[in-house]
């Protein structure tokens, strides 16, 4: 319901039937492969949007990627300069002359992976304590839980005009297997959070939204029909959300399969019509404008007629 009004006033765009082309129902690998980029392929070194970051813009500026998680996701993992966060005030070292012993003991190591890590690290600090007084805070009331909080902090990230062009976050809780519940169960309720989190940050925005396009991703659907303990399997195709920017949305893209037991994907999921990297692939170029979509995605050839995603 929250997302209602944006698609009507055509901001929010909807693909169905996309996902990976893997036929996997392992986590790990299926999550994997989408951040690395590569289905059916782990040994990829780094993240598509690692790879996408390379080519693009100024490789020295610290803020050019953040990740709103605990640890730095796959997706971003590689040779572009990438920092983690939780939160704008909490990206400091409370104990000072503690961060400058740090800082020359970084500096000394051997290792170049970690002397720029740690490049990165004390650059991003510093550029945020220059200006922590004047970062705005959120105008939009955002859900409650770690995804609302991340998408506040990437709102004020924007905001701050510190160079960001990248920022990724996640909402976990999405493998119902048991009790997935109706209206007002498990599966509602983080329906209803990550629609609340998406208009409070395109509201929070404002104009800014003209600028920047957030897309969704998920390397699961769920199984077309209930399972014996009330819940749902992990399912092969999944649907992607786009907004912002100058998304052409209020409509669904990709073709529709169907559900009838004979187009099921092995009998028991969505099939998929529209691999996740040519919505993504549309994105990058439209938007960011990547040219080499193929280095960002090797080995996959973007369909010769794209979505239509982006005007």
């Amino acid at each position: 319901a929250p997302l209602k009004s944006l698609f009507d006033q055509r901001r929010l765009a909807i693909i169905h039937a996309t996902g990976s082309p893997d036929n996997t129902r392992s986590h790990f690998d299926a999550q994997d492969y989408m951040e690395l980029g590569t289905p059916g392929v782990k040994n990829t070194p780094d993240g598509w949007l690692s790879r996408c970051l390379t080519k693009n813009g100024d490789a020295a500026a610290p803020f050019r990627a953040v990740a709103l998680t605990a640890r730095l996701p796959r997706i971003l993992a590689g040779s572009a300069r990438a920092l983690t966060m939780t939160s704008v005030e909490e990206f400091r070292f409370r104990n000072e002359s503690f961060a400058t012993t740090l800082q020359k003991l970084y500096a000394t190591s051997g290792d170049p992976l970690m002397q720029g890590g740690a490049k990165s690290l004390f650059e991003g600090m510093a550029v945020l304590k220059k200006i922590a007084d004047s970062i705005p805070s959120a105008t939009e009331s955002y859900p409650a839980g770690r995804f609302g909080g991340s998408l506040r902090e990437i709102s004020r990230l924007i905001k701050a005009d510190i160079g960001l062009e990248i920022a990724f976050t996640e909402i976990e809780g999405w493998d119902t297997h048991a009790n997935q519940g109706g209206p007002s169960g498990q599966m509602a309720n983080r329906l209803k959070e990550l629609a609340e989190g998406l208009s409070a940050f395109y509201g929070d925005l404002g104009d800014r939204m003209e600028d920047v396009v957030l897309i969704t991703l998920s390397e699961f659907g769920r199984t077309a029909r209930e399972n014996g303990n009330l819940g749902t399997d992990h399912g092969h195709a999944n649907v992607m959300f786009v907004l912002g920017g100058s998304v052409k949305g209020g409509k669904v893209y990709g073709r529709w399969p169907g559900l009838e037991p004979e187009v099921l994907y092995e009998g028991r999921d969505l099939n998929l019509t529209t691999d996740f990297r040519a919505v993504c692939g549309e994105i990058l170029s439209h938007h960011m404008g990547q040219k080499d979509l193929g280095r960002v995605f090797p080995g996959y050839k973007l369909p010769a007629r794209p979505l239509g995603i982006v005007a």
